[in-house]
């Protein structure tokens, strides 16, 4: 859905700060005074307006912490009992200025001073002709502070600094290395099954299908492409709108999908394994106990996710292989039977996507994109809608304890484009081209992908994929027709 990588939730975030603080992000590294092998680093924020740090930990100076939340530093009624000379303070956001905490700190000798937040909200930055602070002042995460508190005890020392982050980070490589595995397994799988459909045809002419050759799809029509379009542009704008509300239906129907297509997708490789084929029968149905352990298990996996998916710092993982088996069972269940619809097709989510991403923000109040808010989460909510692959950060894995910070690609980005690959792979099966416009395609997908990394890295803001991703395999597709001599077979569908 556009929402691909680190920089759309930055943008997302900066939105929420108030103008009077420019929060960057910084390293904290944390170690037990009696134990400095015990060590771990943390995100914070700082205001590069009010201070200057190291870029890295050799240059820095380690200093003593003093817990003192709930104290908030903003009267003389804060002032602790005991000294706090030399050390670094921690203390809660309360109700005052960033430079009045400093102020008061450094008046009582502290080094440094952590300003503890309970929630998105940034303290101000305060009057800087008013305070003369030159000591540190940073903010952190309730969840590091506690994070610290239960890995080091009492007896912590801390040291601040800040390395330039780069635009890249290699979590984009992972999220490139899913979407591409996924869109190629699964039109692979799509050719495989209409290879099987193709082998089973000449035998069933006089004779009717079993089950087993029975194969699930569906079938795109002009009919089911306006209302697959419209379904998705009024479901966006109710989730805008009612967001707090429907992300419990789409969690609850992702979860009931993906266990299924989890099942699916395992159960592929199961029936090849040539052991353990025990069968049962119970109430007149004969089924093995191997598939009917995966069932549990499939099911168990989509029902822990459900309950964990707020655990940020695992459900993720969850998140992705669930919505792999998703797009995967999806990709080979609906079918595009001809170029001209896939191009019909892909071409009005082509201007749905761009439309969601780039004209709504002049007509909502906030200025914000719809396609951003309801992917990154809308509203005072703190859910999330399940309809992106996730990646936290690999270069600077404390990012983590900031807000979290994923590089996202949406599903349909993965899904949409898989349609046309699929039906090249189908075709190739059904005109015996040894793949050339499976593997030619699929490589303009990851092209494609690739230009929405890079446009992503240098306008610093969400893309709509599909921008890119669309024109790679659509006129990849036509130019290997035309070069082939097949654009007429190519754009009626091969039968």
């Amino acid at each position: 859905m556009g929402a691909s990588a680190l920089a759309l939730l930055r943008a997302a975030l900066w939105a929420l700060l108030p103008p009077l603080v420019n929060a960057r992000y910084g390293i904290l590294h944390a170690f037990k005074s009696s134990q400095p092998q015990l060590r771990n680093d943390y995100c914070m924020y700082y205001d590069p307006d009010l201070i200057s740090l190291p870029e890295t930990l050799t240059d820095t100076t380690s200093m003593k912490l003093a817990i003192l939340t709930p104290k908030w530093f903003c009267s003389d009624s804060d002032k602790p009992h005991e000294s706090i000379q030399d050390k670094a303070v921690a203390v809660e956001s309360g109700n005052c200025s960033l430079l009045q905490k400093g102020q008061m700190a450094q008046n009582l000798g502290a080094k440094a001073v952590l300003v503890v937040l309970k929630d998105r909200k940034f303290p101000p930055k305060g009057n800087m002709t008013q305070y003369k602070v030159s000591i540190p002042v940073v903010m952190i995460r309730e969840l590091a502070l506690h994070d610290m508190k239960e890995s080091f005890g009492s007896n912590i020392n801390v040291t601040l600094y800040a390395p330039p982050l780069s635009n890249f980070d290699f979590n984009m490589v992972f999220i490139f290395l899913i979407a591409v595995l996924i869109v190629a397994l699964g039109s692979y799988w799509s050719g495989m099954k209409e290879l099987e459909k193709l082998a089973v045809a000449p035998s069933s002419e006089n004779s009717e299908e079993t089950p087993e050759t029975q194969t699930e799809e569906v079938i795109f029509n002009p009919l089911i492409i306006a209302g697959f379009f419209t379904i998705c542009s009024v479901s966006l704008v109710l989730m805008y709108f009612f967001f707090k509300y429907l992300v419990y239906v789409f969690i609850a129907v992702f979860a009931l999908l993906s266990s299924i297509d989890l099942y699916k997708c395992l159960r592929e490789l199961v029936i090849r394994i040539p052991y353990g084929q025990c069968r049962l029968a119970c109430y007149k149905i004969n089924f093995e106990v191997r598939l009917f352990f995966l069932a549990g298990i499939c099911l168990a996996t989509s029902t822990v996710w459900v309950v964990f998916r707020n655990e940020e710092s695992w459900s993720w993982i969850l998140l992705d292989i669930l919505g792999a088996a998703f797009c995967l069972d999806v990709i080979t269940l609906l079918k595009v039977p001809s170029f001209k619809l896939c191009v019909l097709f892909l071409l009005l989510l082509f201007v749905y996507d761009i439309f969601f991403v780039f004209i709504t923000p002049f007509l909502t109040k906030s200025g914000k994109s719809i396609m951003v808010e309801v992917a990154t989460g809308s509203g005072d909510s703190k859910e999330k809608l399940p309809g992106l692959f996730k990646v936290p950060p690999v270069n600077f894995p404390s990012l983590m304890f900031c807000f979290p910070q994923f590089s996202m690609l949406g599903f349909g980005d993965v899904l949409l484009p898989g349609f046309q690959v699929a039906y090249c792979c189908r075709f190739d099966v059904r005109t015996g081209s040894h793949y050339v416009y499976f593997i030619s395609c699929t490589i303009a997908y990851a092209v494609g992908l690739v230009i929405t990394f890079v446009a992503l890295i240098l306008m610093k803001r969400g893309q709509p994929a599909l921008l890119y991703l669309v024109p790679s395999t659509l006129i990849t597709s036509a130019v290997v027709a035309f070069s082939r001599k097949e654009m007429k077979q190519f754009w009626n569908g091969s039968t």
